[in-house]
């Protein structure tokens, strides 16, 4: 089914939160929603049809994982839909909401050659049916979204899971994750939604939020997809450049000895967090040997090690349950560029987040 993209003046104060870089008009194999109701009659006819639906959530600047989770969605459900959606509500009041990459166009084309990768591969794989794209007018139709901690609005809440470790550092992160996941879910009322690993306290959240709530959507996790070093692939990398996505990898690294510290037999919390510990100090130690035009600097935010289940720290890893090794670093802007060199998005002065963790799989 085709449909022509409904287009927004540019004047609209809602067009940046909309994930739309140029309005225009296109012809897609799949349709393209701003609002809600003409998504829900879709929707429902599909349910006459006996069709199933996976869901996707995402804020665009889509990569390969993104990719691989739609790609699972379609193998699992004969339609699929993308939501492409800037969320306001999960940026704190000093976060970079306005910096964050917004890349419509090049999105659709991804989604666009997936769909020719799924009609290549036959009928038992299902396709991308619709995008929903609102505006943040449409997320949020009473009230304009707060990103205040004591903001006025409707809000989910997920406690005390969203209160650690990420919700330590961003303390309306996960109330506007869990919202917005909320909202999407009530719009699309999919079978199943598809999630990373990578961001896996927020895959925990999630889970507790559609069991607290007896929402009836399968929450599905696809495992972390890195780059061929071992990075994490993140819509944040565009900032990186080659310095500090090189210097960036001390995460990865730390997490790994970590793993490795666990699979060697260690199981207490001081024995696995100083395998971490001691790969971030030593490379944070080398860098700040280099001169300014050489280095790339981080700090360290945490390094967990958790339950779970719950995500409260352990001090010693049960072998039955094992655990989840998590950590968080921010590469601070560069202190100095070289001609040519490349700085990534925004010429190196963005800070960037980094997450990542691995999961210690029961050994018994």
């Amino acid at each position: 089914m085709f449909r022509w993209v409904r287009t927004f003046s540019t004047a609209s104060p809602f067009l940046k939160n909309a994930s739309m870089a140029s309005p225009s008009l296109h012809q897609h194999s799949f349709q393209v929603f701003r609002d809600v109701p003409p998504l829900r009659k879709m929707r429902r006819r599909l349910l006459l049809d006996k069709k199933t639906l996976g869901f996707v959530p995402t804020m665009g600047a889509l990569h390969e994982g993104h990719l691989s989770l739609i790609r699972q969605a379609a193998t699992e459900n004969t339609d699929v839909v993308v939501s492409i959606f800037v969320n306001p509500t999960q940026f704190g009041v000093n976060e970079d909401l306005s910096s964050y990459p917004r890349t419509w166009d090049s999105d659709v084309a991804k989604l666009e050659q997936l769909n020719d990768e799924f009609a290549r591969l036959g009928s038992n794989t299902g396709r991308i049916t619709a995008i929903l794209a609102p505006t943040a007018k449409v997320m949020y139709p009473t009230l304009p979204p707060s990103s205040e901690i004591d903001g006025d609005g409707s809000f989910v809440t997920i406690t005390p899971i969203s209160r650690k470790l990420e919700g330590a550092s961003r303390p309306v992160f996960f109330r506007g994750v869990a919202t917005v996941c909320m909202k999407l879910f009530n719009i699309v009322q999919a079978d199943r939604a598809y999630f990373g690993q990578k961001d896996v306290q927020q895959t925990v959240v999630i889970r507790r939020m559609v069991q607290d709530f007896y929402v009836d959507t399968e929450i599905k996790i696809g495992e972390t997809v890195r780059e061929h070093d071992g990075l994490a692939m993140s819509s944040r990398n565009v900032y990186l450049g080659a310095r500090r996505r090189s210097v960036g990898l001390v995460l990865y690294k730390a997490l790994k000895a970590a793993e490795n510290a666990y699979n060697s037999g260690k199981i207490s919390r001081s024995d696995i967090l100083n395998a971490a510990n001691t790969v971030t100090s030593q490379i944070l130690s080398e860098q700040q040997a280099l001169s300014p035009s050489e280095r790339a600097l981080y700090e360290v935010d945490y390094i967990s090690l958790a339950d779970p289940d719950t995500l409260d720290e352990v001090e010693s890893i049960d072998p039955a349950k094992g655990a989840i090794i998590s950590g968080a670093i921010k590469m601070v802007p560069l202190e100095e560029s070289k001609p040519g060199e490349d700085c990534g998005l925004g010429d190196g002065q963005v800070a960037v987040r980094l997450i990542d963790n691995l999961i210690f799989k029961p050994q018994v």
